[in-house]
């Protein structure tokens, strides 16, 4: 491998293809030479490119802590620790309650959870508060009419 690559901003479909063919081709370089350090630009560029193009939403809070539960083999028993009884727990899981700030600070610090992931709005939460209940009409008064 002699010839480093021509390395330009990737901003097409047709530069992004150029560009994982050059990564390909230079796969095997060695670190700290010409051809690595392209690599390393390259893979830059690239991963720049793919982020604009395909974001990847942040997960939900829920299933985020779902996730460190089963990475960790928690149980909801474990997690009491962080969001109060075991009822809690199973509300919080089952999205009948919402996370308070003092859950999210201890599950960032007890579990590594980022805040920024738990204070998100948690997808198919149900609406707080009360809902669903009837709505009261003004009573009808007794109309006289003339006869």
């Amino acid at each position: 491998m002699s010839a480093t690559p021509d390395i330009r901003p990737i901003k097409t479909e047709k530069d992004y293809e150029r560009a994982l063919a050059e990564v390909e081709r230079l796969m095997d370089a060695e670190p700290d030479t010409p051809q690595g350090d392209a690599l390393d630009v390259l893979v830059t560029l690239i991963q720049a490119y793919e982020a604009k193009r395909w974001p990847i939403d942040p997960p939900d809070p829920i299933e985020a802590i779902r996730a460190r539960m089963e990475q960790q083999r928690l149980r909801p028993k474990d997690l009491e620790p962080f969001l109060g009884t075991s009822g809690r727990v199973s509300e919080v899981l089952n999205r009948r309650r919402p996370l308070t700030l003092a859950m999210i600070r201890r599950l960032e610090r007890g579990l590594g959870i980022p805040a920024h992931i738990l204070i998100r709005e948690p997808v198919g939460r149900r609406p707080t508060g009360r809902t669903g209940r009837k709505r009261t009409r003004p009573r009808a008064t007794a109309r006289r009419t003339a006869l």
